[in-house]
């Protein structure tokens, strides 16, 4: 195989950063909030060499997927377009930036889908935000034929491993591990108020742990009905986001996954609210990015405050019993992968089975007018005959080649063949 021939194939290729590679102070400054998608994927797929592309945000993770032909330069144009739209110096990025390119790329979202990259092994939360992902970018048109066929692999190799595997029986959740350290400051939690700042899929799932513990809940939400909504559920009480220092006082517990840019709750008011209080003290737990709890808050006497970055060093020492199960889930990421690949290679060859096609029947058409034309007493039934002939010998000449090049072209080796047929028709 002659040197540069692999890269002139297309390529799936992830450009991203996470929890275990970026601090959480610079991973909430590159989040993407989700009316900013439609945009941010046009300007991706506009960047040089990406032809396709999807773009993951969540508290955890930054994940831009790209289809392209040449992986170093699509790797290189999606690393400064996250840098430049995010305002982010490129040499500050880079080194918290990971990239993978082809099979590499295929391993690593099926994982990431699998919950098998999350901070918690076998939340389901990932695989609903990898799908929101991919809705958005089909709505916005950049994931097309590869993308398309690689997210409906991926969500189904997912699915198995939930399925097939204990990597989600039983699973450690940031919601159970806030409840432990709940325990371990307050002792018995019945009868203590937890307020939930945000009434999405995070704080619905911490309600649902905390209430099993006797913890009276309370919802704040910039949308008013949203947060009675979710409170209605546990028996609990809704609130406007605009109350939150009215009633911040009242709560033992506050965690926050809300979507805001800026904190909703700084060490000032926390003082406040523990004045009030007579000093009991209060646990705070963050689990937005961008973070939606002032980090000065830990300084504040009898407030313990614990962000994402906190729960994900707790959350590590219970993934050793799930050892077994990522086992099995991994054999089950790389079985799939042989059989995309080689769709993938048969995808490639496409175009030249097309081009190939169509200049030996426009060479059969050139030549069967030019016939017809110099033949005077030739009658209408004759030229039928001819035309059908021609068309006959052409299928006959074409079908060994063209079968044996889309089988070919599968192999390790299989641009070799492609591209040889390209300059032996002149296709170019």
């Amino acid at each position: 195989m002659r040197v540069g021939q692999v890269e002139q194939r297309m390529k799936l290729i992830v450009v991203g950063l996470n929890h275990k590679t970026t601090p959480v102070a610079l991973r909430e400054r590159l989040a993407f909030a989700s009316e900013e998608l439609p945009a941010a994927l046009q300007q991706l797929v506009a960047q040089e060499g990406l032809g396709e592309a999807l773009l993951l945000s969540t508290c955890n993770r930054v994940e831009l997927y790209g289809v392209c032909r040449d992986p170093d330069s699509g790797v290189a144009s999606a690393s400064r377009w996250l840098a430049l739209n995010r305002g982010v110096e490129i040499d500050t990025l880079l080194p918290h930036l990971y990239s993978h390119v082809g099979t590499e790329a295929m391993q690593h979202g099926m994982r990431v889908a699998a919950s098998l990259d999350s901070l918690v092994v076998g939340e389901a939360q990932i695989l609903g935000q990898m799908k929101q992902a991919y809705r958005d970018a089909v709505a916005s048109g950049t994931s097309r034929t590869v993308l398309n066929r690689y997210f409906h692999l991926a969500f189904q190799v997912a699915k198995q491993i939930r399925t097939e595997t204990e990597i989600a029986r039983h699973p450690v959740s940031i919601a159970s591990v806030a409840v432990n350290l709940a325990r371990k400051i307050f002792g018995e939690l019945d009868g203590h108020t937890c307020l939930l700042l945000g009434a999405g899929e995070m704080c619905e799932l911490a309600a649902r742990h905390l209430s099993a513990q006797g913890v009276r809940i309370r919802v704040a939400n910039r949308t008013l009905a949203r947060a009675q909504t979710l409170a209605a559920s546990f028996q609990g009480e809704g609130y406007a986001l605009e109350d939150l220092a009215a009633i911040l006082p009242q709560a033992d517990i506050i965690l926050s996954s809300t979507g805001s840019t800026l904190p909703l709750v700084s060490a000032a008011m926390v003082r406040t609210a523990l004045k009030q209080r007579r000093q009991r003290p209060q646990f705070y737990i963050d689990i937005a990015v961008p973070r939606d709890l002032d980090p000065k808050i830990s300084d504040v006497d009898n407030a313990f405050l614990y962000d994402i970055d906190d729960l994900a060093k707790i959350v590590a020492g219970h993934q050793k019993e799930r050892s077994q199960g990522m086992v099995a889930a991994e054999a089950m990421i790389l079985g799939a992968i042989p059989a995309f690949n080689q769709w993938l290679d048969t995808l490639e060859v496409v175009p030249t089975l097309v081009a190939l096609r169509q200049k030996v029947e426009q060479m059969r058409d050139q030549e069967v007018a030019r016939a017809i034309a110099g033949w005077s007493d030739l009658n209408p039934d004759g030229q039928k005959r001819l035309e059908a002939m021609a068309r006959l010998l052409v299928n006959k000449i074409l079908h060994s080649p063209l079968s044996q090049l889309r089988q070919l072209a599968s192999e390790p080796d299989g641009s070799r063949y492609v591209d040889a047929t390209r300059k032996l028709f002149e296709l170019e």
